[in-house]
């Protein structure tokens, strides 16, 4: 028995091992605003709970807002029971073409990734905004939990999207 035990531990570590030491997710959605409008409405933190879903699906979770919108700097720290506690902080811009964001979880685990922005012209008064993250998947847990992580993430990314153009458009 000790040895089957041995040996399914062994399995679930070797499966870790091999899995992807890195998620990425990107995900684009066309608004019907111009890119200064859309860049606008991302980059200043105080419209993120109108749109983002994680802050959506706990509204109740506290936040503060630091540093002057659309510069670097600014700063966006959440506290949930939900969503778990963390910071969203602006690394660097270009304004109206790309927001880089540096984020932080602390709860429930300690970890980083980068989430980045890109707002193109398509030259008829819309823009087309390209949501792209990317992070670790520490071994050996968030590894094997990789694909629902993904997954997961694909949807809410979707779903953000969809509340910011809407927000955006409306």
């Amino acid at each position: 028995m000790l040895y089957i035990i041995l040996g399914l531990i062994a399995a679930i570590l070797i499966a870790a091992a091999i899995m992807p030491g890195k998620y990425t997710i990107e995900k684009e959605v066309v608004i019907n605003k111009t890119q200064a409008e859309v860049f606008t409405k991302v980059s200043d933190f105080s419209n993120y709970r109108a749109w983002n879903p994680w802050q959506k699906s706990e509204p109740t979770a506290k936040y503060k807002i630091s540093g002057n919108p659309s510069t670097v700097g600014h700063k966006y720290d959440w506290d949930g029971r939900k969503i778990g506690s963390g910071s969203l902080t602006v690394k660097s811009l270009s304004p109206n073409k790309n927001i880089e964001l540096s984020l932080e979880f602390i709860k429930p685990w300690k970890t980083e990734a980068q989430d980045n922005w890109t707002f193109e012209d398509l030259k008829n008064g819309s823009t087309k905004v390209i949501w792209h993250n990317s992070g670790p998947l520490p071994y050996p847990v968030a590894r094997l939990m990789g694909p629902i992580i993904s997954k997961n993430l694909n949807q809410q990314f979707v779903q953000g999207l969809n509340s910011l153009k809407e927000m955006c458009e409306n």
